[in-house]
């Protein structure tokens, strides 16, 4: 048996706005069949996880303990753009060489923006 990552799911308090939100930034296409209640971003890309968000009454607090990693051919341009349109900067790391950027959506939700390996 193999399992494949599908969807991952964000609670929030306004799922319309986050979800059209991470639409712009992925290149995806919102679905909404639930009146707000629980609206899907689909990929852009095919093998692409689903992006879910489900409204909930009150927000997970604290950190969140699961966070999207992205890719980008130019990292650094495409976090200027992120910090443009909403995002908030969390830090910035490197460990043995490999970079990458922690921001924040709307909601508080962090993820992680690093530069596309290309194969040697």
């Amino acid at each position: 048996m193999t399992l494949r990552p599908a969807m991952v799911t964000f609670d929030t308090l306004d799922a319309t706005t986050l979800a059209d939100w991470w639409a712009r930034q992925t290149g995806g296409t919102v679905r909404d069949d639930s009146d707000g209640w629980y609206v899907m971003v689909l990929p852009s890309a095919a093998g692409g996880p689903v992006l879910a968000f489900q409204k909930v009454p009150d927000p997970t607090p604290g950190k969140n303990r699961l966070h999207v990693d992205l890719a980008a051919a130019d990292r650094d341009a495409e976090v200027e753009r992120l910090l443009g349109d909403g995002a908030t900067l969390v830090g910035r790391h490197e460990h043995e060489g490999f970079e990458w950027v922690v921001l924040a959506d709307p909601d508080g939700n962090q993820f992680c923006v690093s530069q596309e390996h290309t194969a040697s």
